[in-house]
């Protein structure tokens, strides 16, 4: 019995001691997503856009395919969609050389 848990003991250490732990490298430079989206869903033919910085963003909206449905740049809050279909888009906020994303609900 005794050589029983030796055995046991053995191949517990070597399967313990086979696993590797790898430590995941901590990104300080991220910044959070700082802006905030409203309404959304949009059901008029605005929405505003605040972020932190209140500058100048240039905003690139894709459709669910990837094609880019609206580009603009704004200085203000305010944001036009007028000119999109309802539907679930992927807005793209460039502000600063700080790039945040949001999913955009149009209805």
């Amino acid at each position: 019995m005794k050589i029983f848990y030796t055995l046991l003991f053995m191949v517990f250490s070597i399967a313990v001691s086979a696993q590797e732990f790898i430590e995941e490298p901590v990104d300080r430079t991220a910044q959070p997503n700082t802006f905030k989206l409203y309404p959304n869903p949009a059901y008029q033919e605005v929405v505003y856009i605040t972020t932190k910085l209140n500058g100048v963003k240039d905003v690139v909206i894709y459709d669910v395919f990837g094609t880019i449905a609206l580009q603009d740049r704004i200085k203000t809050s305010l944001l036009n969609i007028s000119k999109l279909a309802p539907g679930v888009y992927v807005l793209q906020i460039t502000e600063n050389r700080i790039t945040m994303t949001r999913k955009l609900v149009v209805k």
